[in-house]
């Protein structure tokens, strides 16, 4: 498929940081998704928390399926747009590596732990796990991804952050956030394309779990339209099949909106080539009335699953562990398995270590130096 103008072309990629010989059968971004998706941080996606814990059940989603499907949505959207699918999908495989166990309640947790030593940013740690913390060639760390793919894989980063970002690498990947600039269109897309797909699988698995019900989701307006569109065609429908159907719908409108609007957005801007992107603002979008439900279904999510007293109260275990955690590693250093590099503090060690734990190895590492129960 021929690339639109304003596309991340791979011939014109800003390259690696350590430089090497391009491959003769893939392009640059290509090769990126390769070494993504044969990565030990990859691979432990599937055992690391979405909303609910590894052990509440097989069939929720993960951090690894959750990252299928936004690759997913991200390719099947860039198609649309001409833009470069491969690329798309490197960032969407690769943004939540440096999540830790236990999801947004273990980030916090370890936040809270590293206060005094630099904080924990999940995004910050995705760009840490490809650049330094895996294993995997002889001549350098990390996976020495490409400028673009490692761009969009720093979708936030705080100030501070992005200024010792910058210190270190002069006109890199964390400029944007200090010059008010703009990523590729893919790293736009990528970002979108995740907040679309847990939108929509974190009510398929609130409604697995009892936690919500298809009458509370009626007042929703983004998923009521769908669902009485469904029980319009199919009036008999009900369970799974009437929730999957209505949620299909929805996802597609969601998508046929992001393509349409950004289309416009670009058309409105003026822009001819990657180099405008980076200088107009975000371009990848939904439609405002779109937006809007967008927003009005994540306030339900918040106020009725992600603070459900159930979810609370599991999350609130979590912190505890990661906290546990580490306040045992930095009580028994250095008589741990943790080895800190160069120039890299004895509480960034820990961290590091934490992060790259799935939900079980956690639970079970806090079991061994505690003797207690993580979980009931």
């Amino acid at each position: 498929m021929q690339l639109a103008p304003y596309a991340s072309d791979p011939a014109s990629s800003r390259g690696r940081r350590h430089p090497e010989v391009p491959a003769p059968t893939r392009t640059e971004y290509q090769r990126d998704r390769d070494r993504i998706v044969h990565s030990t941080a990859f691979r432990r996606l599937v055992y690391k928390t979405q909303v609910f814990l590894n052990h509440e059940g097989d069939l929720y989603r993960t951090r690894l399926t959750h990252s299928l499907e936004v690759a997913q949505l991200g390719r099947s959207i860039a198609r649309s747009l001409a833009l470069n699918e491969d690329l798309v999908e490197a960032i969407a495989l690769a943004h939540d590596l440096g999540h830790t166990p236990f999801g947004h309640a273990g980030q916090d947790a370890l936040h809270e732990c590293m206060r005094e030593h630099g904080g924990f940013e999940h995004n910050l740690q995705s760009l840490r796990v490809v650049d330094r913390l895996e294993e995997r060639y002889a001549d350098f760390d990390g996976l020495n991804l490409s400028f673009e793919t490692r761009e969009g894989i720093l979708k936030h980063c705080s100030k501070t952050n992005a200024a010792e970002l910058e210190r270190q690498e002069p006109g890199g990947v964390a400029a944007r956030f200090l010059d008010g600039g703009q990523p590729s269109l893919e790293a736009q897309l990528a970002n979108l394309a995740d907040e679309i797909a847990y939108n929509a699988h974190d009510v398929d698995d609130g409604v697995r779990s009892g936690l919500l019900s298809i009458e509370q989701l009626e007042a929703v307006p983004l998923f009521d339209a769908h669902l009485r569109e469904t029980l319009g065609a199919h009036p008999a429908l009900r369970g799974r099949r009437l929730l999957f159907e209505a949620l299909r719908r929805m996802l597609s409108v969601q998508v046929y909106d992001v393509i349409d609007a950004t289309r416009r957005q670009i058309q409105q801007a003026g822009v001819r080539d990657s180099a405008d992107v980076r200088r107009s603002g975000v371009l990848v979008n939904f439609s405002e009335s779109m937006r809007q439900d967008s927003r009005e279904l994540k306030r339900f999510l918040f106020a009725n699953l992600y603070r459900h007293p159930d979810v609370v109260a599991t999350t609130s275990r979590a912190r505890q562990v990661i906290a546990g955690l580490f306040a045992a590693y930095r009580e028994g250093w250095p008589d741990v398995a943790i080895t800190a590099a160069p120039g890299i503090s004895i509480e960034r060690a820990i961290s590091d270590y934490i992060a790259g734990m799935t939900d079980r190895f956690a639970t079970r590492e806090f079991e061994r130096l505690t003797e207690g129960r993580a979980f009931d």
